[in-house]
C-alpha cells in the first residue's frame, strides 16, 4: 500500500531535516536572515512540524494538535533541542496517523480543500511531501549559505 512508501519518505526527509538542523555549526544562524532570503531555517522547520502535524495528524489521526501557523513564523530562537524533538515527535505522529488509513480511505476526497480546491487523501499526502521536501531545500541553502557568515 502506498501509506508503507509515503512513511518510509516522510521519515527520510524529516531525518534530513534533523540533519540539516544539526549540521548549522553557529546555533543563532538557524534563525538568520539575509537580504532576500525572508524565512529563516527555525521558522522553515517550524512551518514544516506545524504544516504535517496539522494535516496529517490533527485531520487525518485526530491527534489534537491545533495550529498556530502565525507562530510558525514570528517565533526566534527556539532551541535547537526542541527543534529535534519536534521533528521527531512529527515522525512519530505520521507513521500513527497513516497507519490508520485504508486503501479506501486514500481515494476518498481530502476532508479540507487546502489548495483550494478538492482533492484526494492520496494526492494531498503526495503535495505535503513535496512541500517537505521544497522547504528542506531551502533550509539546506539556508546553512551553506548563511551558517558561515
Amino acid at each position: 500500500m502506498i501509506t508503507e512508501s509515503l512513511k518510509s519518505l516522510y521519515t527520510r526527509d524529516l531525518n534530513k531535516l534533523k540533519t540539516e538542523i544539526e549540521s548549522y555549526q553557529n546555533e543563532e544562524a538557524l534563525w538568520k536572515i539575509d537580504k532576500n532570503i525572508l524565512n529563516s531555517a527555525g521558522n522553515l522547520c517550524l512551518h514544516l512540524v506545524g504544516n504535517l502535524n496539522h494535516f496529517i495528524g490533527a485531520i487525518l489521526g485526530n491527534s489534537g494538535y491545533i495550529r498556530n501557523r502565525e507562530l510558525e513564523f514570528s517565533l526566534k530562537n527556539i532551541p535547537r533541542t526542541e527543534l529535534i524533538l519536534q521533528i521527531e515527535k512529527t515522525i512519530e505522529v505520521i507513521h500513527s496517523s497513516l497507519d490508520q488509513l485504508s486503501e479506501d480511505d486514500l481515494k476518498k476526497e481530502y476532508s479540507f480543500e487546502a489548495l483550494g480546491y478538492p482533492m484526494t487523501t492520496e494526492y494531498f499526502l503526495i503535495h505535503l511531501f513535496g512541500h517537505l521536501s521544497y522547504h528542506l531545500g531551502q533550509i539546506n541553502y539556508h546553512r551553506r549559505l548563511l551558517d558561515a557568515k
